[in-house]
């Protein structure tokens, strides 16, 4: 009996895939929930899982682009793969082994049709990475020197006598200079400074999604400042007790991810979403959080935040990001998210405007904490600030209802006993 394996559904914006890679050779017996292979979407890279045992008969090949639903493979649960067997003498010379790649540096190699045995590698025991590619790339396409003309000899010397005499030499011939040469086009300013690469197609996505979500939206972003002063003083106290008893750091998301979910629950139309002629408004919050990695942005989903302490935000927020980073993430953890927050404060950006994460209607943007003088009860004192931004579909949200959500947002943060007390 044969088993179809198909390409299941990656939520709302995902309506395709490609076969990045195949973990398991065709015809290799697998087990159960094994990957098989690694698909690339535009969230990021996953595994699929075998959804039976037995021999697995590939179907598609790699860089292939497949619509959600379509057959990769097949599992035939009847056969029984035998494990080969031992060779009975060595190789005397067995080739040298293809270095492994990551899945970004065999697509550079194979799009230039490189030899990567031939590319010393830099990585971790000696793996290619990516900068080892390009530089490769920069030196091949580095100008080669322009060969030095070669002079003619002043007297020619035939191998044999000539059929007809010629005239003799004068007695002190002059060497006929050689013609120059024609001169190449003036070279670039900057040779080997400025290289042409093809846009991958996941690259290409990312951009169509983004593009598209500002044309469907009427997307607005508004602003507002958060004394950060009672946090940081909490967090100073009982991290290390926090960290004794959880098990994990005590961090911001954290307490941005309960407030917000305590926030979306007085203003709804930021949690939902635009259907058609429909709003579709949720009772639950699934919260994505932007995870940088090597392939760009993630955005993995923390499905029902709502029901969460902040110590249970703080342990699954840690484990998305180390899963987003090993490209562990399972597939129901890329979709079904309905607000995002992301914080480009880890690398200093102190504002920014997000853009939405369709078919989100909101996204929180999170920036550095700066210490920067405010006045409180008419003193000036030096306070650690941070901007916070909310960017919106104003089809759906109001500008009252965007401020007045970070407003709530600065008195949950400012007073953390709020987000306890849930007042």
């Amino acid at each position: 009996m044969s088993v179809q394996v198909e390409i299941p559904s990656m939520g709302e914006s995902v309506s395709e895939v490609i076969l990045l890679e195949w973990l398991k050779s065709d015809g290799e017996r697998v087990e159960r929930d094994e990957p098989l292979c690694v698909l690339e979407t535009d969230k990021a890279n996953v595994e699929l899982p075998s959804p039976a045992s037995g021999a697995l008969k590939h179907l598609q090949s790699t860089d292939t682009t497949l619509a959600i639903g379509a057959v990769v493979a097949e599992i035939d649960e009847s056969t029984q793969v035998a494990a080969p067997a031992p060779a009975s003498k060595p190789e005397p010379a067995a080739p040298k082994p293809e270095p492994t790649l990551s899945p970004a540096v065999r697509r550079l190699v194979e799009e230039h049709e490189l030899d990567s045995a031939a590319i010393e590698g830099t990585g971790k025991d000696g793996r290619l990475t990516k900068k080892d590619v390009l530089a490769h790339l920069e030196t091949l396409s580095a100008p080669e020197p322009a060969p030095e003309p070669i002079q003619p000899p002043s007297v020619p010397e035939p191998a044999q006598p000539p059929p007809i005499p010629k005239p003799a030499p004068p007695p002190e011939p002059k060497s006929t200079p050689a013609p120059e040469p024609a001169q190449p086009p003036p070279a670039p300013a900057s040779p080997g400074l400025t290289r042409r690469e093809p846009m991958s197609r996941l690259r290409q996505r990312i951009a169509e999604h983004l593009v598209a979500a500002q044309h469907n939206a009427a997307m607005l972003t508004t602003f507002n400042e958060i004394d950060m002063s009672a946090v940081m003083q909490l967090r100073a106290k009982y991290k290390e007790r926090f960290a004794q008893v959880h098990g994990s750091s005590l961090g911001l998301m954290s307490f941005f991810s309960r407030a917000a979910v305590l926030a979306l629950g007085e203003f709804p139309a930021i949690n939902a979403q635009i259907d058609g002629t429909h709003i579709v408004y949720h009772d639950f919050v699934n919260l994505g959080i932007a995870v940088s990695t090597e392939r760009g942005l993630v955005v993995p989903v923390l499905h029902r935040a709502d029901q969460m302490s902040i110590a249970q935000l703080e342990s699954n927020i840690k484990r998305l990001a180390l899963s987003a980073r090993d490209n562990k993430l399972a597939m129901d953890e890329l979709s079904g998210g309905t607000f995002t927050i992301t914080n480009g404060g880890v690398f200093g950006s102190l504002l920014s405007t997000p853009i939405l994460n369709a078919p989100q209607s909101g996204i929180l943007g999170m920036h550095a904490i700066q210490e920067r003088p405010v006045a409180v009860e008419g003193q000036v004192v030096i306070r650690p600030m941070m901007y916070v931004a909310l960017s919106y579909d104003h089809r759906l949200v109001d500008g009252q209802q965007s401020v007045s959500f970070l407003v709530r947002l600065k008195e949950l943060l400012e007073d953390p006993a709020r987000l306890l007390l849930e007042v």
